[in-house]
């Protein structure tokens, strides 16, 4: 089993398929990234660096944008990320 998913080629982050562990290994495109940070199942993890202010690409589309630069084998989520949409 695969410890990540990506969704579509051009998303910049994957997704975990279990929990991985601070400083673990993903291998992606012949790139070898080195976990920053626990990820939980199901949470999103860097693979390009990400400027504050960019686009988060999940599924090819834009989920938000980055609030502050967010580096390779980050942990994307509430504490850098925000979503551009709401709910009136």
């Amino acid at each position: 089993m695969n410890d990540f998913i990506q969704l579509h080629d051009n998303d910049n982050v994957v997704i975990a398929l279990k929990n991985l562990a601070e400083a673990a290994i993903i291998e992606i495109s012949g790139r070898v990234i080195p976990l920053k940070s626990t990820i939980g199942f199901g949470h999103k993890i860097a693979i390009q660096p990400i400027k504050a202010g960019e686009k988060i690409l999940k599924y090819g589309l834009p989920i938000g944008s980055a609030t502050k630069d967010i580096a390779v084998g980050e942990h994307v989520h509430v504490q850098n990320l925000k979503t551009d949409y709401s709910i009136q």
